[in-house]
């Protein structure tokens, strides 16, 4: 595909191009790509970087799900209870009427938690169907664009979160320079994202579901992403391994990865995909269903071991905004 490829290998986070292969990878339409570890900040990226193009494509409305949803009702429920706990887990120790900002919001429903229980919920997120859904909540604000558009820079927040959004970002450093100045002292920031180090990482390597390529750009890993942050004025609060929204699933879909012709077709079509249907499956995707249905607590059990170990497949890492006073 004549648009999928720029010749950028420079590190997605840092810039500098002074690297080491790690394994290749290849996306749900057959494009391979790599990825590789920077030797300065310790990062581990996509290469060569996607073209603007490239992305375009990777976020098409089949990425936001059919209708007013991104995945089948049944998931969707069972995702929005996730989405309510993390609004009851910012709110903890927040003023009430606390003023918070989520960057790339999705479809708002963890802003509108946070709206419910009294708070000023503010977002932002890209043009397109989750955007479109978040904008038409009411007691929410959403800014449809980029965060270097958006009326927020320059103003004060009282935490700000990113949910599985820093491993997107084309500029990652940019946008966490720009959140250590839009949180008051002692605001918190609250940022989630695949962990890089895990067990799961580590042994499925090209094939872990959350690769994602070629949407995901980069990763630190949770010391190296605490050194970054850290020095743009913040401590670290809290580290957490463990989820089981994300880290059972993310066992199940990356085995799968490793028969399946197809990568991450049960993902996929839990979100509606009408392609996904029409390709080459080893295991049928009822029976991977019930499969997963089947074995979830055996995969929920290994997922809290590795948290327990801090090799969880993702992390989430809270932040306090340090008074310079």
């Amino acid at each position: 595909m004549a648009t999928s490829f720029s010749t950028d290998r420079s590190c997605g986070y840092c810039g500098q191009t002074n690297s080491r292969l790690l394994y290749e990878t290849t996306t749900t339409e057959a494009d391979t790509f790599s990825f590789r570890r920077c030797v300065d900040c310790r990062a581990v990226f996509l290469a060569p970087r996607p073209t603007a193009e490239r992305l375009a494509q990777a976020y098409d409305s089949s990425y936001y799900g059919p209708g007013n949803r991104k995945f089948i009702a049944p998931i969707e429920r069972v995702i929005d209870a996730f989405r309510s706990g993390r609004a009851r887990q910012v709110a903890t120790g927040l003023a009430p009427q606390a003023r918070v900002l989520d960057i790339g919001c999705g479809n708002g429903g963890f802003l509108q938690g946070l709206a419910r229980l009294g708070f000023d919920a503010h977002g932002i997120e890209l043009a397109g169907a989750s955007g479109e859904r978040a904008a038409a909540i009411d007691n929410i604000s959403v800014h449809i664009g980029s965060l270097e558009d958006s009326p927020y820079i320059g103003e004060q927040f009282d935490a700000v979160t990113m949910w599985h959004v820093l491993e997107h970002l084309v500029d990652p450093r940019k946008t966490l320079a720009a959140t250590a100045d839009m949180l008051r002292p002692g605001g918190r920031l609250h940022v989630s994202l695949p962990n890089v180090d895990s067990w799961q990482c580590r042994l499925f390597r090209g094939s872990w579901l959350h690769h994602d390529p070629p949407r995901h750009l980069f990763y630190l890993g949770p010391d190296e992403l605490t050194r970054e942050i850290e020095h743009l004025g913040f401590r670290r609060t809290e580290v957490n391994f463990q989820s089981l929204e994300q880290n059972p699933f993310g066992w199940f879909q990356s085995l799968l990865n490793c028969v399946e012709p197809t990568r991450d077709a049960l993902f996929e079509s839990l979100k509606g995909s009408t392609k996904v249907a029409e390709q080459p499956h080893r295991i049928p995707l009822a029976a991977q269903k019930a499969l997963f249905y089947g074995s979830y607590p055996l995969f929920a059990a290994l997922a809290a071991i590795e948290a327990r170990a801090g090799r969880g497949g993702t992390m989430e890492l809270t932040f306090e905004r340090v008074d310079e006073q």
